[in-house]
């Protein structure tokens, strides 16, 4: 095997696979285009959901958990049945789900019908892509792993941006329930078009893949489980999901108390413009801090990136009031959040190999379904409680600072060492 990829011929191989991996990137990102807005645009249908459902906004909010949860606690069971299955036709499965969550959600009247809807048919649907595709693309770039997976993750950042807007405008025209049927077919038909074309990579990229992580060419998830440097990833992808989480499941109803909701900037209404930005920002930084990682390490983009976002929500917090402060800094609060998804995956499969990579990955992403439950419900109630937003926004600075300190002081020694180990193992 060594013979054959230190040969000319297997040196010109990342070239004769060009169109295959970068296809294969494309259709990634369609897939996960697709099944952004279940997501992103959540905070738009809060207001339409609590007249139709008759429900406080905490109880509202447990949708958006279960979406998140199903979405995340599932993920390795989805990742083996991708592995064992293939994915085309389990993406396809998940497009089709998704789809079906908006479409039967639109007749939902109770908040029990939208939690088996919205929450229970779309955390399944959108979570079989999900760890589907970033199980593939680590596979398909094991040179490129941060940009790649950065790049395909992006698509559940940027997806919601060709949403935001028409679903905004449909929603004050049309109301919500033929407003969300029409997106759920559209989101259903793109995902399976898109999930036709996908496939595993060839036994050559594969072997690249070997020769790149000789130290671990493969970890079962039964022995990555046991040790501690995963826990550790672990930890900090659930603070960092917590936090982001907070933002995102809150953001229409602090907005509207900090008086900004509709204020005009740039001519538009502020929490649309705002989620627009975020949602271009929260594209932008996953390919972006991806890139950065694959030549800085991951440890240090972590620090950043992460010290950032926690910067950005003080800042936040203080001009809490001026409109166009309002959207400037969101953008950057989740310009420093949505890197989580290329920089947790992509550290994940340097460290335990790719031959398992897409059930691994879907035992830590399981830490977004931490962070769900622990950012939406649990930040209403707070405020709820406290009658303000700055306790919630005291704990995202927390979170986001203490998890920038733990990649640079504690999970980059912790990880060399375990690399160290199983290279001597081997």
């Amino acid at each position: 095997m060594s013979t054959m990829l230190d040969s000319p011929q297997g040196l010109a191989l990342p070239m004769t696979n060009f169109k295959g991996r970068w296809g294969q990137l494309a259709l990634g990102l369609l897939c996960m285009m697709a099944i952004s807005s279940p997501q992103y645009v959540w905070a738009l249908f809060t207001k339409p959901l609590l007249g139709q459902v008759g429900a406080s906004l905490a109880q509202l909010q447990v949708t958006f958990s279960i979406l998140i949860v199903l979405q995340t606690f599932f993920s390795p069971f989805q990742g083996f049945l991708v592995d064992r299955f293939g994915p085309r036709m389990l993406l396809s499965v998940g497009a089709a789900l998704t789809g079906a969550s908006w479409v039967l959600s639109a007749s939902a009247h109770s908040v029990v019908q939208l939690y088996l809807t919205y929450g229970l048919l779309g955390g399944i649907g959108t979570g079989v892509i999900y760890v589907g595709v970033v199980g593939l693309m680590v596979r398909w770039f094991p040179r490129k792993r941060g940009f790649a997976v950065g790049m395909v993750a992006a698509g559940y950042g940027f997806g919601a941006i060709l949403t935001t807007f028409p679903i905004s405008s449909s929603l004050a025209t049309f109301g919500y329930s033929q407003t969300i049927t029409v997106f759920g077919y559209i989101i259903a038909a793109v995902g399976l078009i898109a999930a036709q074309g996908i496939k595993r990579p060839p036994v050559e990229v594969m072997a690249e893949s070997v020769k790149v992580e000789s130290h671990a060419s493969g970890v079962k998830p039964a022995m990555m489980l046991k040790q501690p440097v995963f826990w550790l990833m672990f930890v900090m992808m659930g603070m960092m999901s917590t936090s982001g989480l907070m933002v995102i499941s809150q953001m229409g109803a602090f907005a509207k108390d900090f008086g900004v909701a509709t204020t005009l900037v740039w001519g538009m209404a502020a929490l649309p413009l705002a989620l627009t930005i975020d949602r271009f920002t929260n594209g932008l930084t996953r390919p972006f801090f991806g890139w950065l990682s694959d030549r800085i390490g991951r440890e240090n983009t972590m620090a950043i990136a992460f010290g950032m976002e926690g910067l950005a929500m003080l800042a936040w917090l203080g001009l809490q009031s001026d409109p166009l402060w309002f959207v400037l800094l969101s953008g950057i609060v989740f310009f420093g959040w949505g890197e989580i998804f290329s920089l947790f995956p992509s550290t994940l499969t340097d460290t335990f190999g790719t031959r398992y990579a897409t059930t691994n990955y879907g035992f830590l992403y399981m830490a977004q379904g931490i962070g769900s439950i622990l950012g939406g419900p649990i930040a209403a109630l707070i405020h709820q409680s406290s009658g303000s937003w700055v306790p919630v926004f005291v704990l995202m600075v927390v979170l986001d600072l203490s998890a920038a300190l733990l990649a640079l002081l504690v999970l980059k020694g912790m990880r060399a060492r375990y690399m160290a180990r199983a290279a001597s193992a081997n």
